[in-house]
């Protein structure tokens, strides 16, 4: 990828996206992304034009650090990969620093997901690095992915079939402009496949033949679900992208007369990745090493991930496909542009998706949304009015806290009897996408201490609490939304809005109800009792009034 390549995110229609409200074009602004894969680490450094609502590559790097040859006894990460890993991040670092990026945004996928000592490894880096890593699950893995190949290419009006070959896992999302309809991720990958099941090469007949019928039986479930949803009369267009696929591509364009220079949307038939493929099982890594369209370590591993590319193109029945240079890295940049309010129209079901999955998390456990809603109001109006009093947030608890106001009762849906922890249990084990696993964690915890007991050390919900300052944000915006909660007392809201004062040490909340003469003696009781958790929480003393 040249440094002047540019992403124009524009639609099929040469329709821009337009600037979120308020925003102002300013200068250019830069942005680091690390992408700790399986097989291989990747950095960008992107630099993001406000105005033009686009963004270029200025820096690509990428470091085969191995961390999916993790220990055969254990599944930990071995201590020989994690010191591969610190090396390129630190090398990485200062990359991106040299470039004065405003921030390094980083995913952990697969092989740390899964390594019994992968958060222990996420810390290590934190404490050593001071870089907060976020660790994926396989649907925000594919999300991300999603991002990025959409940032690259149209889709149009036609849905798209998203294919990622990893080292430790395989995403396959169906996808159009506006939304990602399905999102899978399965545990089949080209270094576990190697790793488990390839002993010796070239591979013989019946090796071949139980690899096609692992892969086939792995990925049934994504196939199924994605074909499920591909509408009537439609005909999605395959869009693969990793390592594995560019090197597939590079292979296959050997055919042509003039193969191209670059690789982003090349497109490969069936009938010749069936060529390249029948090539390949039939050499030793030695003989692939010859190869010039592949570099070394793309040699030892690219068998089992070209048999797992040709086994998803005959289940999904597509003669070809198409290849994407961009991926979970350039979606982790689009992603910070989302979080950033750089972008909108187009993208607004993604940069919205963090609502999304909370409302759908809502539905799911009969939570009243009305009733929630007016809590995360409360809320909200509490978290703007005691900025410097009750909490010294810079801003990322106002999204975890509305999130959590939101599902903070959806443990009822198991029992009303300490339903805040069984808040806090379906929460923690839901499906939030878009959100990293700390901020998850923060807003399970958040909907946990919302009543009851302040936290404690010996509880999990708080022990599960990766950092000092996440626990900080936790307990102060859990006290905001006790405040908020307190009031919800009645199957109707009956509390319009909230007058707020907050000052050295006092905090005063005069409830404002939604009709004149309208009795708020319950409310403003409940509220009150609350007070001395306040003063013990944070040393603000509460006084509660109702307006006249």
């Amino acid at each position: 990828m040249s440094e002047a390549e540019t992403a124009d995110l524009t639609s099929g229609d040469g329709q821009g996206l337009t600037l979120s409200r308020g925003i102002k074009s300013g200068g250019l602004r830069r942005v680091g992304a690390i992408d700790i894969g399986t097989n291989s680490t990747h950095l960008l450094v992107a630099s993001v034009d406000p105005a033009l609502r686009t963004f270029s590559i200025i820096q690509a790097e990428k470091s085969t650090t191995r961390l999916g040859e993790r220990d055969p006894e254990t599944g930990e990460l071995s201590a020989a990969a994690m010191e591969r890993g610190f090396k390129t991040l630190r090398r990485f670092l200062e990359l991106a620093n040299s470039h004065q990026v405003e921030q390094v945004v980083t995913a952990a996928t697969s092989a740390v997901r899964e390594a019994p000592n992968g958060r222990d490894f996420l810390q290590s880096i934190k404490d050593e690095l001071g870089i907060e890593v976020d660790l994926v699950s396989g649907p925000e893995e594919a999300r991300l992915i999603y991002l990025g190949v959409l940032s690259g290419m149209s889709f149009g009006e036609k849905p798209h079939l998203l294919l990622d070959i990893g080292g430790g896992s395989t995403e396959l999302t169906l996808a159009d402009s506006r939304d990602a309809r399905a999102l899978t991720s399965t545990r089949v990958g080209a270094v576990r496949l190697q790793r488990d099941f390839i002993k010796e090469e070239p591979l013989s007949p019946q090796r071949r033949s139980f690899l096609q019928a692992f892969i086939q039986g792995s990925l049934e479930p994504a196939v199924d679900k994605v074909l499920r949803r591909i509408k009537s009369g439609e005909k999605p267009v395959l869009v693969a992208t990793s390592g594995t696929a560019m090197a597939i591509g590079a292979l296959a364009a050997v055919e042509d007369d003039r193969p191209p220079l670059k690789f982003h949307g090349y497109k490969v038939s069936r009938s010749r990745l069936d060529r390249v493929v029948e090539r390949l099982v039939v050499m030793t890594p030695a003989q692939r090493r010859e190869m010039s369209a592949i570099n070394d370590r793309r040699a030892e591993i690219i068998v089992p991930g070209a048999l797992i590319l040709q086994t998803t193109m005959k289940m999904l029945a597509v003669d070809g496909l198409v290849l994407s240079e961009r991926a979970l890295r350039e979606g982790l940049i689009v992603d910070w542009m989302l979080r950033q309010g750089l972008l909108e129209d187009r993208f607004s079901f993604q940069s919205s998706i963090r609502q999304r999955t909370v409302i759908h998390q809502v539905q799911r456990f009969a939570v009243n949304q009305e009733r929630a809603e007016k809590v995360a109001s409360h809320a909200l109006t509490l978290y703007d009015r005691t900025k410097g009093v009750i909490h010294q947030d810079d801003g990322q608890g106002r999204e975890l806290l509305w999130a959590a106001s939101m599902l903070h009762t959806c443990g009822q849906h198991i029992n009303l009897s300490a339903y805040h922890k069984h808040s806090w249990y379906l929460i923690r084990h839901g499906e939030l996408l878009g959100y990293s696993e700390a901020e998850h964690l923060m807003v399970a915890a958040i909907a946990r201490y919302h009543r009851r007991s302040l936290p404690k050390k010996r509880h999990e919900s708080w022990q599960a609490l990766a950092t000092r300052e996440n626990r900080k944000c936790v307990g102060e915006m859990a006290l905001l939304l006790r405040l908020a909660a307190a009031i919800d007392r009645r199957p109707d809201p009956v509390v319009m809005s909230l007058d707020v004062e907050a000052s050295q040490h006092q905090l005063r909340i005069e409830l404002v109800p939604d009709r004149s003469n309208r009795d708020l003696s319950l409310e403003q009781w409940s509220l009150e009792s609350c007070a001395e958790t306040v003063q013990e929480a944070s040393g603000v003393e509460l006084s509660v009034s109702v307006q006249d």
